[in-house]
């Protein structure tokens, strides 16, 4: 099986790489990053809506194609097909006939595109799923003259994009080893990194990484209410609990708020091409802190998230917030121009009281003074606090700086908090460091087991953690294996001796040839 993802993974980058040499030109990254994943999404739904419905018919007429209908006789299955889907795509407007026309529409491309996909938007409009399709393709722009000084140049490019797009060698999506929009979306990252700084990793995580949250926040239950990330960029650690679990034991389904709106269209975007049904995820454009849409939903089961760190928000010049459900039980706020706590205290007024939250965290969150002290205080004094699990250092895109998870929790069994040393838990992958299998595996089960280790775990009571000021950094508590040569004394002492012996004997063997040599010349 790992070579069989590893050959999808690769033939995945290298057409990445090939639609980049080609076509990218003047593309800012980011923005030609759209261009790829929207494409990939186009070919996806045309293909999975083709495939829906040929299930269906084929069972009568083998020979079937809904690729091959008229619109016109297309149209009478439009209700249905809406009801179940939730959007509609005409067969002229699928993205394999798009493609095949795309020569002799080469003038007009552009336009053409434009038209489909603002078609495909609007045939959800006045129903239950118009809300998870509006601006779904507002991020691919193929009027940008980016793409090409003139209407043809861009044409050109777009034709090259639907033929590379189209010989990627997919198979059945679901049926794929690899989650094809995570890897591409990662490759991109990786391509791009420089350009994207830290406001890229803001909302992307190693798809290693949400294994091991969603691994977490699930442990050994079969089934969970619904799943739940505050910042929930591309949707990755949303989408882990699809695979773990399987997307139907995920009842309610998939809940999310994203503040930027290209990764809010993209994480719509990656549920369905996961599959998930338009009424199985509810995903927001806001801001979570100031604007929460979900306040007044049923509480959450699992909660994974990855939260941007140290962001700027407005805290304490918002005189509404100290009152705030969320955030009024710790009697201050996080501070103004480190929003980190303040999302860590929505999440545990959201949680389930038998969830799990597990965070990535800054390390400063751990120790710093002032407010974010006293909210420590209170997760810790009120046992809402499991553990804390310090991770390698240079895992994500735009910060080589070591990352903790906070695990939440609001029906401990103890009054203990468990730290976990897992820095040393990596592999290198070029000039990034990557959780293996193995290692995800060992972190999990340090945390499942809550025991102590020698310099890896600690189980540190309540009391213990207020002595050390609610400091939460795990080298507070784990101490390091001391890697450096152990030296015997007794041992050193007896080698000093000899040494000073033969020293010894070479002076009185000096002495003597010095002695002779003055000797002889004196008889001269």
């Amino acid at each position: 099986m790992e070579s069989t993802r590893a050959e999808e993974r690769a033939e995945l980058f290298r057409t990445i790489w090939n639609i980049a040499t080609e076509l990218r030109g003047n593309v800012d990254g980011w923005d030609f990053k759209a261009y790829v994943l929207c494409m990939i999404f186009y070919r996806y739904i045309s293909e999975n809506l083709t495939k829906y419905i040929n299930e269906g018919e084929q069972d009568e007429d083998p020979s079937f194609n809904y690729e091959n209908l008229t619109d016109e006789e297309a149209e009478t299955a439009r209700a249905g097909i809406l009801s179940e889907k939730g959007f509609f795509i005409l067969p002229s407007m699928l993205f394999r006939n798009v493609r095949k026309a795309a020569d002799e529409d080469s003038k007009d491309l552009n336009e053409k595109l434009k038209n489909i996909f603002d078609y495909i938007e609007n045939s959800a409009k006045g129903t239950d799923s118009e809300e998870d399709l509006i601006g779904l393709f507002s991020d691919l722009d193929v009027n940008n003259k980016k793409l090409g000084n003139t209407v043809e140049e861009r044409n050109q490019k777009l034709v090259k994009l639907l033929d590379k797009i189209g010989d990627m060698n997919l198979g059945d999506y679901q049926d794929s080893k690899i989650d094809t929009f995570g890897d591409a979306y990662e490759y991109l990252m990786g391509m791009y990194a420089s350009e994207a700084g830290k406001s890229g990793g803001e909302y992307f995580t190693p798809q290693e990484v949400s294994e091991l949250l969603t691994r977490i926040v699930i442990a050994d239950k079969k089934e969970i209410n619904k799943i739940y990330d505050p910042c929930c960029g591309s949707g990755s650690l949303l989408l882990k609990a699809a695979r773990l679990l399987g997307k139907d034991r995920v009842r309610q389904g998939f809940f999310g708020q994203e503040v930027n709106p290209t990764t809010y269209n993209l994480c719509r975007i990656n549920m369905f091409l996961h599959d998930i049904n338009y009424n199985k995820f509810d995903i927001e454009l806001g801001d979570t802190l100031t604007n929460p849409i979900h306040m007044n939903d049923e509480p959450f089961e699992a909660i994974v998230s990855n939260p941007p760190y140290s962001l700027h928000w407005e805290g304490e010049d918002n005189a509404v917030l100290i009152n705030d459900q969320r955030f009024a039980p710790a009697g201050v706020l996080a501070p103004k121009s480190k929003a980190d706590m303040a999302f860590i205290m929505h999440m545990l007024a959201w949680l389930a009281t038998n969830g799990t939250a597990a965070i990535v965290c800054f390390p400063g969150v751990m120790y710093r003074s002032g407010a974010e002290q006293k909210i420590r205080k209170y997760m810790v004094d009120n046992n809402f606090v499991d553990c804390i699990i310090q991770l390698p250092s240079n895992l994500f895109f735009g910060t080589s700086i070591a990352t903790n998870i906070m695990v939440l929790k609001k029906s401990k069994k103890d009054n203990n908090v468990l730290f976990i040393d897992a820095s040393k838990e990596f592999m290198k992958d070029g000039n990034k460091s990557k959780l293996t299998k193995e290692n995800i595996l060992h972190i999990y089960n340090w945390w499942k087991d809550r025991k102590d280790i020698d310099h890896v775990a600690s189980l540190v009571s309540a009391l213990d953690i207020e002595k050390e000021g609610y400091n939460l950094s795990v080298s507070t508590y784990v101490e390091p294996e001391d890697t450096r040569e152990k030296v015997d004394i007794q041992v050193l002492n007896q080698e000093i001796r000899e040494i000073v012996a033969r020293e010894q004997i070479l002076r009185e063997e000096i002495d003597k040839i010095i002695a002779d040599i003055e000797g002889g010349e004196s008889h001269e």
